[in-house]
């Protein structure tokens, strides 16, 4: 089973901004890339981003030293990100 090196990271609170998450995660190694998913209407975030490790080995330590961890009172989830299925449907219409 291939490990990845691509995080998501969930529960995380609405205040919580990009140099917040990639400083939790330099502890465990080098990371490559945060994204934070913001909402587009509001501009807040959304709760949950996506973190890249610069290996598998250091993905699986963030895993360890941070899942069910607490952050600004809540418990953070980190797991490998799974790969987005295709999406159907949805076209507005006025």
């Amino acid at each position: 089973m291939p490990l990845c090196k691509k995080l998501y990271v969930s529960n995380l609170d609405y205040k919580i901004t990009q140099p917040d998450l990639e400083q939790m995660f330099v502890p465990y190694g080098a990371v490559i890339s945060v994204q934070l998913i913001m909402d587009r209407e509001s501009g807040r975030s959304k709760g949950f981003a996506f973190v890249e490790m610069g290996s598998a080995d250091e993905a699986q330590a963030a895993i360890a030293g941070l899942n069910g961890s607490s952050v600004e009172g809540r418990s953070l989830s980190v797991d490998e990100a799974r790969s987005q299925l295709p999406r159907h449907g949805g076209s507005k219409r006025s």
